[in-house]
């Protein structure tokens, strides 16, 4: 069952930063994208700036730059990680990441350096408590 606060769904089965990004795990690969919650601040995407598949980034390090109706926002890596595949999709539909945040809107996939990060994301309980503080 999802959580759901105000208009913004918050599914149990994902980890999540205080800055509105999720991580879904699978094994291997994480896939990252903005929260439900993230993408009603942002209005309709408009165009997003992707990393390179193969890039090593660094915690806290731009991951990608996402153009809205209300301007732009940045969204940083959660943890270490390299970039296996980007959504390609989002290059003619950017708006699916604010549409369809937990669905075709997801931005990359990526392999942890240290899977044990992914649980020290925010479980949907904590995220839900600090949509709110």
């Amino acid at each position: 069952m999802a959580y759901v606060l105000g208009m913004a769904t918050v599914p149990p089965d994902l980890r999540y930063t205080e800055t509105h990004e999720w991580v879904r795990d699978r094994e291997k690969l994480v896939t990252v994208g903005v929260t439900e919650a993230g993408a009603a601040q942002l209005g309709t995407a408009t165009f997003v700036e992707l990393p390179y598949p193969g890039e090593l980034l660094q915690k806290g390090t731009l991951l990608c730059r996402i153009q809205a109706e209300t301007g732009s926002r940045a969204v940083h890596m959660p943890f270490t990680a390299k970039i296996m595949t980007i959504n390609p999709i989002l290059a003619d539909q950017p708006g699916l990441i604010t549409s369809d945040p937990y669905g075709a809107g997801w931005i990359v996939k990526m392999e942890p350096g240290d899977p044990a990060h992914v649980d020290e994301l925010l479980d949907a309980a904590a995220y839900e408590a600090s949509l709110s503080d």
